[in-house]
């Protein structure tokens, strides 16, 4: 089974459409099983197709897209908040075949969609090689955030994950960076998840931020790995790779993405 986990960073990147494309390309040339994405945008103005999603919705047309390579995947997509005033921004999942449960919750101190430190999680539940399997995308806040910390948001998850009883698996940028001691990444340690990077026989630097981001200005600038898969029970991880990064595939946002083979 493959996994890919990427924010994005959709509709905010030069030459998006040939980025979204190349992006598909790759997905139907690896075949992941689920596909975790974070800053999912649709513009607000824009038309509803059904339910939340609105006509230009990132996740729908890179589905759309897969789709004309001969890909068939389905997606989940949940609204958090609005981003720079004109996009409704959010998480999906594609994923292959299909899903047992699909579903979306806010965790944190706010479920205000006007304030951007809002915060949800996406899953989507299937059965793979006979057993069920959570797969959940986040994008999760800062440490010690006064005004929607990260250790509230993840109390929650981590308690309605391990609640459901099911193997699971937290992709996504969590905004917390490994090589920070003492803060965020050691508090997800804690809860007794595995970093499928560090028990991948094969890996790479892992590093996810080359610099300076939005949302990390005035902050450190060093390569940060803050974009992760992590698992509740330990399974036998072939590879773990940072993938468009300029060298694994061509740089499609601000963030590179994580991909494992398990």
């Amino acid at each position: 089974m493959k996994l890919l986990t990427l924010n994005c960073h959709s509709w905010q990147e030069k030459d998006q459409i040939n980025k979204m494309k190349y992006l598909a390309k790759v997905i139907a040339e690896e075949g992941y099983e689920v596909i975790a994405l974070q800053e999912v945008n649709q513009l607000i103005e824009e038309k509803v197709l059904y339910g939340d999603i609105r006509e230009g919705n990132f996740i729908d047309l890179l589905c759309k897209e897969l789709k004309t390579l001969g890909a068939q995947y389905n997606y989940r997509w949940d609204y958090h908040h609005v981003g720079y005033d004109i996009f409704h921004e959010g998480t999906g999942i594609l994923f292959k075949g299909e899903a047992e449960e699909d579903l979306g919750e806010f965790i944190g101190k706010t479920k205000d969609t006007s304030f951007w430190k809002t915060r949800k999680f996406t899953l989507v539940s299937k059965i793979v090689s006979g057993e069920r399997i959570d797969f959940y995308c986040c994008h999760m806040g800062w440490w010690k955030d006064l005004d929607n910390p990260f250790e509230n948001q993840l109390d929650e998850l981590i308690e309605f994950a391990t609640k459901r009883g099911n193997r699971y698996f937290l992709m996504g940028d969590f905004n917390n960076d490994a090589n920070v001691k003492g803060e965020g990444y050691d508090y997800l340690m804690g809860k007794n998840l595995r970093d499928t990077y560090l028990d991948a026989l094969e890996k790479d630097s892992g590093v996810t931020v080359p610099g300076v981001i939005a949302g990390w200005e005035g902050k450190c600038t060093n390569p940060k790995r803050i974009d992760f898969i992590f698992t509740n029970e330990k399974c036998e991880i072939k590879r773990s790779e940072v993938i468009f990064n300029g060298e694994n595939k061509k740089i499609i946002s601000d963030h590179f993405g994580v991909a494992i083979e398990i």
